[in-house]
């Protein structure tokens, strides 16, 4: 069984959507980051960063518990363990790599910061928007473009780099009402992944 740990943000989607994509048993642990919960020290010794998503496998490859963290990481370690959405050791997989880190070093903290400065910081700043806008519409041109090339990001296939990359410009569109029609591809892919049962019943999710 698969503890994640994770509150109901694009980055805790990503898990969500990954466990079930992938078939593998999960227990949600929800962590309040409103309230702080992701410093409390029971978290801080999963993930001492103090962000979510983690987990805790308690079945893990050398059949003792095994805690993650870092969404990459946890999304490459759970589509390996279920054998499916992952190529192995070759050219595919490490498109898929590089897809992965495009994500968690451009995509995902890019878009974060331009939720933050649209809707949570107490005073806006102009300048900071506009420059978050514009780096999120030129990754989001880097999205578009390769999905002109093929109908998901590894290929033809399905597989955990959408899980990755999929949950940041969603919220763009569904939370910031970023305007994306510019990006036929991208739009594209987005409403298509949406329809996926598993992703359905991922973003129906949410703390009781």
């Amino acid at each position: 069984m698969i503890d994640a740990y994770v509150w109901p943000t694009p980055n805790g989607q990503k898990l969500l959507v990954a466990l079930e994509e992938l078939g593998l048993p999960h227990t949600v642990k929800w962590i309040n980051i409103g309230k702080g919960e992701q410093k409390t020290p029971e978290f801080l010794a999963i993930n001492p960063n103090g962000k979510i998503p983690a987990i805790v496998d308690h079945e893990g490859p050398s059949g003792a518990p095994l805690s993650l963290f870092e969404s990459g990481a946890i999304l490459t370690y759970l589509a390996d363990k279920a054998g499916k959405l992952i190529a192995p050791p070759g050219p595919e997989r490490y498109l898929a790599l590089e897809w992965m880190f495009f994500n968690a070093g451009g995509v995902g903290p890019m878009t974060g910061q331009l939720s933050y400065h649209t809707s949570y910081a107490p005073e806006k700043d102009p300048k900071a928007i506009e420059r978050f806008t514009k780096e999120v519409q030129r990754l989001f041109g880097v999205l578009d473009k390769r999905l002109g090339e093929a109908r998901f990001l590894v290929g033809e296939e399905f597989s955990i780099v959408d899980v990755m990359n999929f949950t940041w410009p969603r919220s763009a569109v569904v939370r910031l009402g970023l305007d994306v029609t510019e990006f036929a591809n991208l739009k594209r892919w987005l409403d298509e992944i949406e329809t996926r049962p598993a992703v359905q019943s991922a973003l129906a999710k949410k703390p009781g």
